[in-house]
Protein backbone atom coordinates (compact mmCIF):
# COMPACT_ATOMS: atom_id res chain seq x y z
CA UNK A 1 0.00 0.00 0.00
CA UNK A 2 1.31 3.24 -0.93
CA UNK A 3 2.02 6.54 1.39
CA UNK A 4 -1.15 7.83 -0.19
CA UNK A 5 -3.21 4.97 0.07
CA UNK A 6 -2.07 4.46 3.91
CA UNK A 7 -2.88 8.50 4.33
CA UNK A 8 -6.99 7.90 2.35
CA UNK A 9 -7.04 4.67 4.73
CA UNK A 10 -6.59 6.91 7.77
CA UNK A 11 -8.66 9.91 6.36
CA UNK A 12 -11.60 7.44 6.21
CA UNK A 13 -11.09 5.65 9.31
CA UNK A 14 -10.84 8.73 10.89
CA UNK A 15 -13.78 10.21 9.38
CA UNK A 16 -16.17 7.11 10.17
CA UNK A 17 -15.71 7.90 13.97
CA UNK A 18 -16.18 11.33 13.60
CA UNK A 19 -19.01 12.10 11.54
CA UNK A 20 -20.69 8.75 12.37
CA UNK A 21 -19.73 7.75 15.99
CA UNK A 22 -19.31 11.18 16.96
CA UNK A 23 -15.87 10.76 18.53
CA UNK A 24 -13.79 13.78 19.26
CA UNK A 25 -11.19 14.44 17.70
CA UNK A 26 -8.92 13.84 20.95
CA UNK A 27 -10.48 10.48 21.31
CA UNK A 28 -9.82 9.84 17.64
CA UNK A 29 -5.96 11.04 18.04
CA UNK A 30 -5.58 8.52 21.03
CA UNK A 31 -7.74 5.77 19.39
CA UNK A 32 -5.35 5.63 16.36
CA UNK A 33 -2.28 6.57 18.20
CA UNK A 34 -2.00 10.06 17.05
CA UNK A 35 -1.41 13.51 17.87
CA UNK A 36 -4.63 15.90 18.35
CA UNK A 37 -3.02 17.83 15.40
CA UNK A 38 -2.93 15.00 12.96
CA UNK A 39 -6.01 13.34 13.75
CA UNK A 40 -8.00 16.98 12.94
CA UNK A 41 -6.53 17.24 9.40
CA UNK A 42 -7.43 14.02 8.44
CA UNK A 43 -10.77 14.53 9.22
CA UNK A 44 -10.54 17.87 7.62
CA UNK A 45 -8.77 16.09 4.42
CA UNK A 46 -11.51 13.39 4.34
CA UNK A 47 -14.19 15.98 3.64
CA UNK A 48 -11.60 17.54 1.39
CA UNK A 49 -11.08 14.68 -0.61
CA UNK A 50 -15.09 14.14 -0.92
CA UNK A 51 -14.80 10.77 1.27
CA UNK A 52 -18.13 12.34 3.36
CA UNK A 53 -21.38 13.04 1.86
CA UNK A 54 -24.28 11.49 3.85
CA UNK A 55 -22.65 8.76 4.07
CA UNK A 56 -18.57 7.62 4.23
CA UNK A 57 -17.92 7.52 0.26
CA UNK A 58 -14.26 5.30 0.83
CA UNK A 59 -14.75 2.19 3.09
CA UNK A 60 -12.01 0.83 5.07
CA UNK A 61 -9.13 -1.31 2.80
CA UNK A 62 -8.78 -3.68 6.44
CA UNK A 63 -12.56 -4.01 6.78
CA UNK A 64 -13.26 -4.89 3.31
CA UNK A 65 -11.22 -7.58 3.61
CA UNK A 66 -12.40 -9.12 6.94
CA UNK A 67 -15.53 -8.94 5.50
CA UNK A 68 -14.66 -11.11 2.08
CA UNK A 69 -12.97 -13.43 4.95
CA UNK A 70 -15.75 -13.87 6.98
CA UNK A 71 -17.74 -14.24 4.02
CA UNK A 72 -15.58 -17.11 2.74
CA UNK A 73 -15.21 -18.97 5.88
CA UNK A 74 -18.68 -19.01 6.86
CA UNK A 75 -20.62 -19.35 3.25
CA UNK A 76 -21.91 -16.09 3.58
CA UNK A 77 -23.73 -13.86 0.57
CA UNK A 78 -23.17 -10.96 1.99
CA UNK A 79 -20.99 -9.10 4.21
CA UNK A 80 -20.22 -5.45 5.42
CA UNK A 81 -17.51 -5.20 8.51
CA UNK A 82 -17.91 -1.52 9.78
CA UNK A 83 -14.12 0.40 11.81
CA UNK A 84 -14.34 -0.45 15.66
CA UNK A 85 -10.92 -0.65 16.95
CA UNK A 86 -10.89 0.67 20.33
CA UNK A 87 -14.72 2.20 20.36
CA UNK A 88 -17.34 1.66 22.29
CA UNK A 89 -20.42 -0.53 22.34
CA UNK A 90 -22.71 3.48 21.74
CA UNK A 91 -20.27 4.33 18.88
CA UNK A 92 -19.65 0.71 17.20
CA UNK A 93 -24.10 0.85 17.55
CA UNK A 94 -23.99 3.91 15.38
CA UNK A 95 -21.59 2.65 12.80
CA UNK A 96 -23.65 -0.19 12.80
CA UNK A 97 -26.61 1.97 12.38
CA UNK A 98 -25.13 3.89 9.36
CA UNK A 99 -23.94 0.68 7.49
CA UNK A 100 -27.12 -1.39 7.97
CA UNK A 101 -28.77 1.72 6.31
CA UNK A 102 -27.03 1.14 3.61
CA UNK A 103 -27.32 -2.53 2.97
CA UNK A 104 -31.24 -1.69 3.19
CA UNK A 105 -31.10 0.51 0.53
CA UNK A 106 -29.40 -1.16 -1.90
CA UNK A 107 -33.09 -3.70 -1.69
CA UNK A 108 -35.10 -0.80 -1.38
CA UNK A 109 -33.80 1.06 -4.28
CA UNK A 110 -34.44 -1.76 -6.64
CA UNK A 111 -37.87 -0.98 -8.77
CA UNK A 112 -38.90 -4.44 -9.02
CA UNK A 113 -41.40 -4.80 -6.11
CA UNK A 114 -39.87 -6.44 -2.76
CA UNK A 115 -41.09 -7.87 0.44
CA UNK A 116 -39.09 -7.64 3.37
CA UNK A 117 -39.23 -9.71 6.40
CA UNK A 118 -38.77 -7.84 9.48
CA UNK A 119 -37.22 -8.76 12.89
CA UNK A 120 -36.91 -7.11 15.60
CA UNK A 121 -34.45 -4.67 18.49
CA UNK A 122 -32.17 -2.06 19.30
CA UNK A 123 -29.99 -2.60 16.29
CA UNK A 124 -32.47 -2.86 13.42
CA UNK A 125 -34.26 0.15 15.29
CA UNK A 126 -31.29 2.36 14.97
CA UNK A 127 -30.47 1.47 11.70
CA UNK A 128 -34.50 2.70 9.93
CA UNK A 129 -34.17 5.63 11.35
CA UNK A 130 -30.86 5.96 9.62
CA UNK A 131 -32.51 5.08 5.89
CA UNK A 132 -33.41 7.91 4.12
CA UNK A 133 -36.91 8.67 3.24
CA UNK A 134 -37.77 7.43 -0.71
CA UNK A 135 -40.59 6.51 -2.75
CA UNK A 136 -40.93 2.86 -3.24
CA UNK A 137 -44.75 2.04 -2.53
CA UNK A 138 -44.32 -1.19 -4.15
CA UNK A 139 -42.66 -2.83 -1.47
CA UNK A 140 -43.89 -4.18 1.41
CA UNK A 141 -42.66 -4.67 4.90
CA UNK A 142 -43.35 -8.16 6.99
CA UNK A 143 -43.08 -8.63 10.59
CA UNK A 144 -41.81 -11.56 11.83
CA UNK A 145 -42.73 -11.54 15.07
CA UNK A 146 -45.90 -10.79 17.34
CA UNK A 147 -46.71 -7.09 17.85
CA UNK A 148 -48.06 -7.23 21.02
CA UNK A 149 -46.19 -6.56 24.01
CA UNK A 150 -47.02 -8.44 27.65
CA UNK A 151 -49.09 -5.39 28.60
CA UNK A 152 -51.30 -5.72 25.41
CA UNK A 153 -49.63 -2.56 24.17
CA UNK A 154 -48.11 -2.70 20.35
CA UNK A 155 -44.61 -3.67 21.23
CA UNK A 156 -41.99 -1.23 20.58
CA UNK A 157 -39.60 -3.73 18.99
CA UNK A 158 -42.56 -3.86 16.28
CA UNK A 159 -40.13 -1.68 13.75
CA UNK A 160 -41.70 -2.67 10.45
CA UNK A 161 -44.22 0.27 10.53
CA UNK A 162 -41.21 2.37 10.57
CA UNK A 163 -39.31 1.20 7.67
CA UNK A 164 -42.70 1.12 5.65
CA UNK A 165 -43.35 4.51 6.08
CA UNK A 166 -39.73 5.68 5.24
CA UNK A 167 -40.47 4.00 1.70
CA UNK A 168 -44.33 4.94 2.02
CA UNK A 169 -44.96 1.25 1.03
CA UNK A 170 -47.66 -1.70 2.63
CA UNK A 171 -47.11 -3.05 6.46
CA UNK A 172 -48.20 -6.19 7.55
CA UNK A 173 -48.08 -7.50 10.81
CA UNK A 174 -48.72 -10.98 13.37
CA UNK A 175 -52.07 -10.44 15.49
CA UNK A 176 -50.14 -12.04 18.22
CA UNK A 177 -47.92 -11.60 20.92
CA UNK A 178 -44.54 -12.99 21.01
CA UNK A 179 -45.28 -15.27 23.50
CA UNK A 180 -48.27 -16.37 24.41
CA UNK A 181 -49.77 -17.13 28.03
CA UNK A 182 -50.48 -20.63 27.54
CA UNK A 183 -49.90 -23.34 24.73
CA UNK A 184 -53.73 -23.43 24.25
CA UNK A 185 -53.52 -19.94 23.73
CA UNK A 186 -50.80 -20.06 21.26
CA UNK A 187 -52.73 -22.70 19.06
CA UNK A 188 -55.66 -20.28 19.01
CA UNK A 189 -53.41 -17.14 18.14
CA UNK A 190 -51.34 -19.22 14.96
CA UNK A 191 -54.81 -21.05 13.41
CA UNK A 192 -56.20 -17.15 12.60
CA UNK A 193 -56.43 -17.37 9.07
CA UNK A 194 -54.89 -13.08 9.48
CA UNK A 195 -51.63 -15.17 11.11
CA UNK A 196 -51.04 -17.77 8.67
CA UNK A 197 -50.97 -15.16 6.09
CA UNK A 198 -49.02 -13.02 7.31
CA UNK A 199 -46.43 -15.71 8.36
CA UNK A 200 -46.64 -17.21 4.98
CA UNK A 201 -45.86 -14.22 3.58
CA UNK A 202 -43.05 -13.05 5.75
CA UNK A 203 -41.43 -16.95 5.22
CA UNK A 204 -41.53 -16.00 1.51
CA UNK A 205 -40.07 -12.57 1.95
CA UNK A 206 -37.33 -11.80 -0.96
CA UNK A 207 -34.87 -11.09 2.24
CA UNK A 208 -35.54 -11.13 5.73
CA UNK A 209 -33.56 -8.27 8.08
CA UNK A 210 -33.07 -9.40 11.45
CA UNK A 211 -31.24 -8.57 14.99
CA UNK A 212 -29.09 -11.49 16.71
CA UNK A 213 -29.21 -11.60 20.69
CA UNK A 214 -27.20 -12.17 23.63
CA UNK A 215 -29.05 -14.00 26.30
CA UNK A 216 -27.96 -13.23 29.57
CA UNK A 217 -29.50 -11.65 32.26
CA UNK A 218 -30.43 -8.16 31.46
CA UNK A 219 -30.34 -9.02 27.75
CA UNK A 220 -33.68 -7.25 25.87
CA UNK A 221 -36.09 -10.53 26.25
CA UNK A 222 -35.28 -10.50 30.34
CA UNK A 223 -35.56 -6.49 30.27
CA UNK A 224 -38.71 -6.50 29.16
CA UNK A 225 -40.16 -9.13 30.83
CA UNK A 226 -40.50 -11.85 28.20
CA UNK A 227 -38.39 -14.80 30.31
CA UNK A 228 -37.72 -14.58 34.08
CA UNK A 229 -34.36 -14.97 35.77
CA UNK A 230 -34.99 -18.47 35.97
CA UNK A 231 -35.56 -19.17 32.01
CA UNK A 232 -32.30 -17.09 31.65
CA UNK A 233 -30.38 -19.44 34.15
CA UNK A 234 -32.36 -22.49 33.08
CA UNK A 235 -31.12 -21.22 28.97
CA UNK A 236 -27.81 -20.45 29.81
CA UNK A 237 -27.60 -23.88 31.64
CA UNK A 238 -28.07 -25.52 28.99
CA UNK A 239 -25.72 -23.71 26.47
CA UNK A 240 -27.71 -20.92 24.99
CA UNK A 241 -25.57 -18.11 23.92
CA UNK A 242 -28.23 -16.62 21.45
CA UNK A 243 -31.42 -15.79 19.46
CA UNK A 244 -33.17 -14.96 17.02
CA UNK A 245 -36.79 -13.67 16.70
CA UNK A 246 -37.29 -15.93 20.44
CA UNK A 247 -35.55 -19.00 18.81
CA UNK A 248 -32.88 -19.88 20.96
CA UNK A 249 -29.54 -21.41 19.79
CA UNK A 250 -26.03 -22.48 22.01
CA UNK A 251 -22.88 -21.50 21.61
CA UNK A 252 -21.98 -24.50 18.73
CA UNK A 253 -25.34 -22.94 16.44
CA UNK A 254 -27.51 -25.68 17.70
CA UNK A 255 -31.43 -24.87 18.58
CA UNK A 256 -32.18 -25.45 22.05
CA UNK A 257 -36.11 -26.34 22.51
CA UNK A 258 -37.61 -25.21 25.89
CA UNK A 259 -41.12 -24.25 27.43
CA UNK A 260 -40.36 -20.75 25.80
CA UNK A 261 -41.40 -22.51 22.25
CA UNK A 262 -45.06 -23.74 23.81
CA UNK A 263 -45.44 -20.57 23.66
CA UNK A 264 -43.24 -18.93 21.22
CA UNK A 265 -45.29 -16.97 17.69
CA UNK A 266 -42.51 -15.88 15.65
CA UNK A 267 -42.21 -16.82 12.25
CA UNK A 268 -40.15 -20.48 12.04
CA UNK A 269 -36.21 -20.12 11.39
CA UNK A 270 -34.20 -22.75 10.60
CA UNK A 271 -30.32 -23.22 10.66
CA UNK A 272 -28.50 -24.26 7.37
CA UNK A 273 -31.02 -21.80 6.15
CA UNK A 274 -31.27 -21.29 2.19
CA UNK A 275 -33.55 -18.26 2.94
CA UNK A 276 -31.98 -14.75 2.37
CA UNK A 277 -31.27 -13.56 6.06
CA UNK A 278 -29.63 -11.15 6.93
CA UNK A 279 -28.61 -10.26 10.45
CA UNK A 280 -27.16 -7.25 12.23
CA UNK A 281 -25.07 -7.13 15.27
CA UNK A 282 -21.63 -5.96 16.59
CA UNK A 283 -19.95 -5.29 19.90
CA UNK A 284 -18.04 -7.75 22.51
CA UNK A 285 -21.22 -8.30 24.51
CA UNK A 286 -22.86 -9.86 21.85
CA UNK A 287 -19.22 -12.04 20.01
CA UNK A 288 -20.96 -14.93 21.11
CA UNK A 289 -24.42 -14.89 20.07
CA UNK A 290 -23.38 -13.51 16.66
CA UNK A 291 -20.26 -16.46 16.88
CA UNK A 292 -22.83 -19.27 17.22
CA UNK A 293 -25.53 -17.77 14.55
CA UNK A 294 -22.84 -18.46 12.12
CA UNK A 295 -21.90 -21.78 13.22
CA UNK A 296 -25.45 -22.66 12.72
CA UNK A 297 -26.17 -21.24 9.90
CA UNK A 298 -28.82 -19.12 11.16
CA UNK A 299 -27.90 -16.35 9.01
CA UNK A 300 -27.04 -15.89 4.89
CA UNK A 301 -25.45 -12.60 5.66
CA UNK A 302 -23.73 -10.69 8.04
CA UNK A 303 -23.32 -6.75 9.08
CA UNK A 304 -21.28 -6.34 12.36
CA UNK A 305 -17.91 -4.91 13.22
CA UNK A 306 -14.01 -4.93 12.87
CA UNK A 307 -13.22 -6.41 16.25
CA UNK A 308 -15.84 -8.71 16.10
CA UNK A 309 -14.62 -10.19 12.45
CA UNK A 310 -11.00 -10.08 13.89
CA UNK A 311 -11.71 -12.53 16.70
CA UNK A 312 -14.31 -14.35 14.43
CA UNK A 313 -10.81 -14.80 11.76
CA UNK A 314 -8.78 -15.74 14.88
CA UNK A 315 -10.74 -18.87 16.38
Amino acid sequence: MSREEKKQELAARAAWMYYVAGVTQQEIARALGLSRQVAQRLVSSAREMGMVSVKIDHPVTHCLHLAREIQDKFGLTLCRVVPSANLDEDAIQQMLAVEGAAVMSQYINDEQPQVFGIGSGKTLRSMIDALPWVERPQHQCVSMIGAIARDDSGTRYDVPLKMAEKMQGKYFFIPAPLYADTPEDKAMWIQHQVYQRVTLRALQADVAFVGIGEVQPGCPLHAEGFITDTQVAALNARGVVGEMLGHFFNQQGERVLGETDELLTSVLLESRTQRQIIGFAGSERKYPAIRAALQGGWVSGLVTDEDTALRLLQE
